[in-house]
């Protein structure tokens, strides 16, 4: 089988690599297509992906209008000598709209309940929409759930196992004390109107009294935070994730990361998302803050009182195992899903 593959945003190397493997070493035949977006290109490169680079849709609504069109041209041009059998992609917009114009079929995956506008583009165009069992919109026959996270993909102790390495890379050890930090930069059309921590220095300088801060960014930091951004490969985020303390951030995939890996995690976005709701009234693995009203000392309470339980990461660990043991592999699924019906 021919498959094409698109990868819009760093996220989407990892939710699809195990199965482009895993779809390579069964003999079938994968074309990856990719946007330039954030480090989505560095990615695929550290895993020794072949990709085309179509591009980027840009900054902005203005800009995403006016380059949907060309995205769409630029990735015909790419796969139709291919001649695919198959389209993936998660909230794949050009790729349901090539695989349409070219009579083929369209596996979408999604999470994201508020991306209205990725839902309008591209829901008409696909076959199957693959989504957590957790998401809270209906997208009726072709919608098929899977009992797990979209990080599991990735994170399931079958695809992932912790490199303890990358604390030595840091001069870290498992007993010491540090926090992951992440900024987003709100530009996703579903970010449109959200907000997040409004007083970014505060937040890192309070937590920096109690262990190392390694900041992860989508948007230009403030000069006195620079030094605190984390100096390490990307594909070795999840191994540190694994290891930290503790995370805090506006990112809900790496909200629903941590959890996945057994790290609490306090979630600070307006944005509300099935997922991370879930992980907190079910596992208690996340704390959310989505009141942009909220008031930044009682954040900082909620983060403190964690960092007062002494046993805060076994009990984080533990509370992952009830989660995994409720969890399918989502990357099994997608494979048998592929194989018995496409």
């Amino acid at each position: 089988m021919k498959i094409v593959v698109d990868i819009n945003h760093p996220a989407h190397v990892h939710y699809f690599k195990n199965f482009i493997w895993a779809m390579e070493k069964k003999g079938h035949q994968i074309l990856i297509t990719a946007s330039d977006k954030d480090i989505a290109l560095q990615l695929l490169d550290l895993y020794n992906f072949k990709y085309v680079m179509l591009g980027s849709y840009g900054k902005g609504i203005v800009h995403k209008i006016i380059n949907l069109p060309i995205l769409d041209f630029r990735m015909w041009k790419a796969v139709h000598i291919f001649d695919p059998d198959l389209f993936i992609g998660f909230s794949p917009i050009r790729a349901s709209h090539v695989s349409w114009l070219m009579r083929k079929k369209t596996i979408a995956l999604d999470d994201t309940e508020h991306a209205k506008w990725e839902h309008m583009l591209y829901r008409p165009f696909t076959d199957v929409i693959m989504t957590p069992e957790c998401f809270q919109k209906d997208f009726g026959k072709k919608q098929i759930r899977y009992n797990a996270y979209t990080e599991l993909l990735y994170l399931y102790p079958t695809r992932f196992t912790p490199n303890q390495q990358v604390l030595s890379e840091l001069d870290l050890t498992t007993d010491d004390i540090f926090f992951i930090i992440r900024f987003v930069s709100f530009d996703a059309n579903h970010d449109v109107g959200q907000s997040g921590i409004r007083d970014k220095v505060n937040i890192v300088h309070t937590l920096a009294k109690y262990g190392q801060v390694f900041i992860t960014s989508e948007s230009q930091l403030p000069p006195d935070l620079e030094q605190y951004r984390a100096k390490i490969s990307p594909d070795k985020m999840h191994d540190l994730l694994y290891y930290s303390t503790l995370f805090v951030g506006e990112s809900s995939t790496m909200a629903s990361e941590s959890a996945c890996l057994g790290t609490h995690a306090v979630y600070i976005n307006t944005l509300r998302l099935g997922y991370t709701d879930e992980e907190e009234s079910k596992y208690n693995l996340v704390t959310t803050f989505s009141d942009s009203n909220t008031k930044e000392e009682i954040i900082i309470d909620k983060i403190l009182s964690l960092l007062n339980d002494p046993m805060l990461r076994e009990k984080g660990k533990e509370k992952r195992k009830k989660l995994l043991a409720d969890s399918c592999d989502p990357t099994s699924t997608l494979i048998e899903l592929v194989e018995s019906r496409f």
